[in-house]
């Protein structure tokens, strides 16, 4: 699919993000092991939730999903024990999927095997992999345990005493399930903090998980999980998008409902700021544990920041659309410690810093991340997404703001994540008649 963005006069508009992607693999994961039933509402309708959706119903769990608007599902807990799928669970292009899933099935007493797309099939797996054989799964993957397909035949684990070598809640999130049932307790520690879903969302279903500094305990489940039925807060890297098509468009004034803006996620809200955002936050009830807030965003004056650190995991996927922020901004921004956006649906460093070049920008890869240079006029070009949905949304933002026409090859890959990314789009972009 190829999509044509051209600069409007002015943006303005309310815009009410799909529901938290994260949070919707999590509620189905987790409300499928309770005792009893959850409704949740506001669930993502991308690809990726639904595909977590289709393997839970192939481990045995009664799942309804109804799409609304507004999308909800209604999941039938099993209680902790699932059914040996009688096919591959196929897990799409969704690495959440592939992971959590490898973590709940290395404590099931079955065999199962977990493969996705070509794109996924791509993507390493080994970080889940080695943990999960040091707690005694029987876990195998294709080119020397590194790449999916995942074998996983579940069995007895125990707890072990593991530091993550990066940080990442997906690794995270699937040690903690393989912890619920292990024998002793497991104690994980971070090099830096994750988004903490995983942890807030089990805690308010019984589990009982303690955090303290960069170390997690997690302690066997001795009773079933309770259902949690709550909707789910806007997704803040959906959010990102139009946060930053606000802020650089010179006549511009876009607020966002019900976002959610966990510390550990948003990320991109602080940065912004840094970078000299006009952004108004009203907090809001929390939903399901989670902190949410509307959010105002009007056009600014940007300037260039550098990027490194903590800060990385609490923003990683929003790095493209801050590439773009960059891009409108004075001064350099330089970018460190991203490396893990090479090995994500596209090589996001790479293909990000090619489709700026082609607007105009000026950009640099660096191993990690990247340095973009402020300042210079974007033209608009085509360029190309290679079918990744963060990117393809990037390169729109860019197109609010480029003169002329852009055109983004590979636009059906909002799908993955936010189905209604470009009515969203049209629906704010407002032309003097």
């Amino acid at each position: 699919m190829v999509k044509v963005v051209s600069p409007p006069e002015r943006l303005r508009g309310e815009v009410s993000p799909p529901g938290d992607k994260s949070l919707g693999h999590r509620a189905l994961i987790f409300n499928a092991l309770a005792a009893g039933k959850a409704r949740v509402d506001n669930f993502c309708p991308g690809a990726d939730p639904l595909s977590t959706l289709s393997c839970l119903r192939s481990l045995g769990v009664s799942i309804e999903y109804d799409p609304g608007p507004p999308p909800r599902v209604e999941v039938a807990g099993v209680g902790g024990g699932l059914q040996e799928p009688t096919e591959v669970l196929d897990c799409g292009n969704s690495a959440t999927t592939l992971r959590l899933l490898a973590g709940l099935l290395a404590s099931q007493p079955f065999l199962a095997v977990l493969s996705g797309d070509a794109s996924l099939r791509s993507r390493p797996v080994d970080r889940v992999i080695q943990p999960l054989r040091l707690m005694g799964a029987q876990i195998w993957g294709r080119a020397g345990d590194r790449l999916a397909p995942l074998v996983v035949r579940g069995g007895r684990l125990k707890g072990i005493d593991y530091r993550l070598p990066v940080a990442s809640a997906q690794v995270k999130s699937a040690l903690v399930l393989a912890g619920l049932w292990a024998e002793g307790d497991p104690y994980l520690e971070e090099p830096a903090p994750s988004r903490d879903d995983t942890e807030r969302m089990l805690r308010a279903m019984g589990a009982s998980i303690e955090s303290r500094d960069s170390r997690i305990h997690v302690s066997p489940l001795i009773s079933p999980l309770k259902p949690l039925s709550s909707p789910l807060p806007g997704d803040i890297s959906s959010a990102a998008f139009f946060l930053v098509a606000g802020a650089v468009h010179p006549d511009a004034s876009i607020r966002l409902r019900s976002v959610g803006v966990n510390p550990t996620r948003a990320g991109v809200v602080e940065v912004l700021r840094r970078m000299g955002a006009n952004i108004k936050i009203k907090e809001g009830r929390p939903l399901g544990g989670e902190p949410v807030a509307d959010l105002e965003v009007t056009s600014s004056e940007l300037h260039g920041v550098e990027l490194g650190g903590d800060i990385i995991p609490r923003l990683i996927d929003e790095v493209p659309v801050l590439a773009v922020a960059a891009a409108c901004a004075s001064g350099a921004t330089i970018i460190r410690g991203a490396a893990e956006l090479r090995v994500k649906e596209a090589d996001r460093i790479g293909v990000m810093v090619a489709g700026l070049r082609r607007l105009g920008a000026d950009a640099d890869e660096l191993p990690d991340g990247m340095i973009i240079r402020g300042g210079r006029k974007l033209h608009g070009a085509t360029v190309n997404s290679h079918g990744d949905h963060r990117l393809a949304m990037a390169f729109a933002v860019a197109g609010l703001v480029a003169e002329g026409e852009t055109v983004i090859e590979g636009a059906e890959g909002v799908e993955v994540s936010y189905p209604a990314f470009w009515q969203e789009l049209d629906r704010i972009l407002k032309r003097k008649s």
